[in-house]
């Protein structure tokens, strides 16, 4: 699945020099197509949002909220989001499908069992030079306009997340869409701004401070991605 003509030294040394970065043509073109049309056209999709500080929630398989109920989450997310950690977007938990038997026939299951195949830990570690890294979890995401994420450093105690990844499937983005990886310092100043482009890998040492940028009313497309943490259980 991975492309076979990644220079896998190369990235290795950008990413123990610097942190983070995106890697162009990850995988094998027919791979990434795949993915992109079973997220685009077969993913039952539910919305995941965090709004007036409440605990974070996922409502039920795509259309559980009318388009009032909707639009009530958005504006709440959207009069939290200057008070504090505050998301809406559309995800598919690959680990919860798996154990609770959600669509046993959707080919997405497939990518949960590919990342955590020995091939893929040992790419991981390697690209990493993190050799406790033995477990990958997995999310599939869509961003639809007006939905976003705000800064976070993706820190959690108890799960032990080494690295951050997003897997970008959207096939045409602009930057003006939104939708944009940024990386702040401690300040709140942009430090570094990675577009969704197609077929990228973008990955980050964690803890580092992100976001996700509102995706624009007149964007062309969803902003659609899996992404997870690689994991040191």
């Amino acid at each position: 699945m991975i492309n076979n003509d990644l220079d896998v030294d190369h990235w290795k040394r950008e990413l123990a020099a610097r942190t983070r970065l995106q890697i162009p043509g990850f995988l094998q073109p027919g791979a990434a197509e795949f993915l992109r049309d079973c997220l685009a056209r077969q993913v039952p999709w539910r919305l995941a949002e965090r709004s007036d500080n409440a605990a974070p929630r996922t409502h039920g398989r795509e259309g559980a909220l009318d388009e009032a109920g909707y639009r009530a989450v958005l504006d709440a997310a959207y009069r939290g989001a200057g008070e504090g950690f505050q998301f809406v977007y559309d995800s598919y938990m690959l680990g919860k499908a798996r154990a609770e038997g959600w669509d046993p026939d959707l080919p997405l299951h497939g990518v949960l069992d590919f990342f955590n195949s020995p091939d893929y830990l040992g790419f991981a570690r390697y690209l990493t030079g993190d050799d406790s890294i033995n477990a990958v979890n997995a999310q599939a995401t869509r961003y639809r306009p007006g939905q976003f994420l705000t800064p976070h450093d993706d820190k959690h105690s108890g799960e032990g997340r080494r690295y951050a990844y997003v897997l970008n499937l959207s096939q045409r983005w602009k930057a003006d869409w939104g939708g944009q990886l940024q990386f702040l310092d401690r300040d709140g100043n942009i430090i570094e701004s990675l577009l969704p482009r197609w077929n990228t890998l973008s990955i980050f040492r964690v803890p580092q401070l992100h976001h996700v940028t509102l995706v624009s009313p007149w964007a062309g497309e969803d902003r659609l991605a899996i992404t997870g943490w690689m994991l040191a259980r």
